[in-house]
């Protein structure tokens, strides 16, 4: 049963656990540190909750009634933003990767100290809060930059001349936080953040490592890139000018 408590200023946490536990020990821990919290028991009752408030993290569980998180995980994604902390008894190596392939922004295992999940909710928090917001429109806006042209909703980036270019699934998701943000220094972090855990295991070389590729495929010299460059001590910055154009409705 879905459970909530009274508007506190840290933030709206929503816990989805099947565990009534867990759920009480979590909702009094998180409201004692200033935290509204609002409990769900499975994905319906996640789903109507995000639908009623403004949640600004959601925790959790991988294993659930019906669907599981990480399913849950990578249909929130689809739609929403909010960012993600799994809950799991499973500590396989595997297991964290697949959570954040599927848009987790954190991970941790069960049994787990309670301290130690609220140093990583406001970890999230804070890196969630400091990304700066992409530009309005819908999902069937499409990026001008140099002679390239990036369609967000058929997720596909053509050259000049029409030849489409391969990209993975994070290649496209950092090219287009980068688009979405020109002329930002992004921190990795935040870049992290914007390409909203679909950039492998989120540490700092996998980002570098995506932007190799990504200068791979979009710059003139690879080695002398001009379109993503290296902020020395502050991340990168997408140089390039970019226009927006929204399509037509079908």
């Amino acid at each position: 049963m879905m459970d909530i408590v009274a508007d506190t200023p840290a933030g709206h946490l929503l816990v989805v656990d099947d565990d009534r536990d867990i759920c009480v020990l979590l909702k009094r821990f998180l409201t004692r540190q200033g935290f509204r919290v609002t409990t769900a028991g499975d994905g319906g009752e996640m789903i109507r909750a995000l639908a009623d408030w403004k949640i600004d993290l959601v925790i959790l569980d991988l294993m659930l009634p019906g669907k599981d998180g990480l399913s849950l995980c990578r249909d929130l994604r689809k739609t929403s933003r909010v960012p993600i902390v799994m809950l799991t008894v499973m500590g396989e190596e595997n297991d964290r990767i697949k959570g954040f392939d599927d848009g987790a922004d954190d991970y941790i295992a069960k049994p787990f100290n309670p301290h130690e999940l609220l140093a990583r909710i406001k970890a999230v928090l804070y890196r969630t809060r400091m990304v700066p917001p992409a530009p309005r429109g819908g999902t069937g806006r499409v990026l001008w930059f140099e002679n390239w042209r990036l369609d967000v909703g058929l997720r596909c980036l053509k050259s000049s001349n029409g030849t489409l270019v391969d990209l993975s699934t994070a290649e496209f998701d950092l090219l287009a936080a980068f688009v979405e943000h020109p002329r930002q220094v992004l921190s990795r972090d935040q870049l992290l953040d914007l390409a909203r855990g679909k950039v492998e295991i989120p540490f700092d070389r996998k980002i570098d490592m995506q932007v190799c590729r990504l200068r791979l495929k979009i710059e003139e010299n690879p080695k002398q890139p001009q379109l993503i460059q290296t902020v020395r001590g502050g991340g990168y910055v997408f140089t390039a000018k970019v226009s927006h154009v929204e399509k037509p409705a079908a």
